[in-house]
C-alpha cells in the first residue's frame, strides 16, 4: 500500500512538473485552430504561463504578413471557469488585456490594438494590391471567436487613411464595426471625415466568402483627381458615386 501511494505522489509531482512547465509553443496549437491559420505564435519563449514571442497575422496562403512582439502572463482565477486566462500585452508598454482560451474558443476583453492598414491587405488579398496606409485602432469590448463562430462586437478606426493608387492623401478617416452573432458576422462602415465619403455593409457567414458593398462619393472639387483612382477599383453609376464589392 505503501508504495503505492508513495508511486501515485511520484506521478502526480510528475504530472504537475509538466503542466508548470509546458512550452509556450503550445499556445501556437490554440491560435491556428481557433483562426483558421490567420494568427500564429513565432519565436515563442518561456512557458504556457508566462511568456513572449511573435503574433503574426498570416494571409489565406499561409504566408507571414504582419508581427508583432507579444508577452503575456497567465491568471489563475481564469481556472474557476474552466478556461486559461491571460494578461496580454502587444508592443513594449503597452496597455495590457484580457485574452481567455476555452477549448478551441479564444476570447479577447477589454482590448485597443494599434496596427498599420498594410494589416488589412494580408487578411483581404484583394485589398493588397491598393498600398494602403494609415492607422488602425482595434477597440474590442469583447469578442470571442472559433471555427465557425463569433460572439461579441469590435470596432475599428482607420485614421489618415491613404492608397499608394490614389493622388490625394489622406483620403479621410473611417469607422468599421463589426459584430458576430455566431455563424455570421456583420459589418458596417461609416466616414468620420474626409473627401472620400465611404458607406458600407457586409457579412460574412460560415462556409461561404466574406461579402462587402461599399459606395463612395466625392465633392466636386475632388472628383477630376479621385475618379480615375475609383474607376480603377469600383464601378461608377451613372448619379456620379462609385460601388466598391468584396467577395
Amino acid at each position: 500500500m505503501k508504495r503505492r501511494l508513495l508511486a501515485a505522489a511520484l506521478g502526480a509531482v510528475y504530472a504537475l512538473a509538466l503542466i508548470a512547465t509546458a512550452p509556450a509553443t503550445l499556445l501556437d496549437s490554440r491560435l491556428r485552430d481557433a483562426s483558421d491559420g490567420r494568427l500564429r505564435l513565432a519565436e515563442a519563449r518561456g512557458t504556457l504561463w508566462s511568456g513572449s514571442g511573435q503574433l503574426e497575422i498570416r494571409d489565406e496562403r499561409g504566408r507571414t504578413g504582419l508581427a508583432k512582439p507579444v508577452a503575456w502572463r497567465f491568471r489563475p482565477a481564469g481556472l474557476l471557469r474552466a478556461r486559461l486566462s491571460y494578461e496580454v500585452a502587444l508592443d513594449p508598454g503597452s496597455r495590457p488585456f484580457q485574452v481567455a482560451l476555452h477549448g478551441s474558443r479564444i476570447e479577447l476583453v477589454d482590448a485597443d490594438i494599434g496596427l498599420p492598414a498594410s494589416a488589412l491587405g494580408h487578411l483581404v488579398p484583394k485589398l493588397a494590391t491598393l498600398g494602403l496606409s494609415g492607422d488602425l485602432s482595434l477597440q474590442v469590448p469583447q469578442l470571442s471567436f472559433s471555427r465557425g463562430a463569433t460572439h461579441g462586437s469590435a470596432t475599428v478606426h482607420w485614421r489618415d487613411a491613404g492608397s499608394g493608387l490614389s493622388p490625394v492623401a489622406p483620403l479621410g478617416n473611417y469607422e468599421l464595426r463589426v459584430s458576430g452573432d455566431g455563424p455570421t458576422v456583420r459589418t458596417a462602415l461609416t466616414t468620420l471625415q474626409g473627401p472620400l465619403q465611404l458607406d458600407g455593409q457586409g457579412v460574412w457567414a460560415t462556409g461561404r466568402p466574406p461579402e462587402f458593398v461599399a459606395s463612395a462619393r466625392v465633392p466636386s472639387e475632388f472628383h477630376p483627381r479621385l475618379a480615375p483612382f475609383l474607376r480603377l477599383i469600383s464601378v461608377e453609376r451613372t448619379d456620379g458615386s462609385f460601388e466598391f464589392r468584396l467577395q
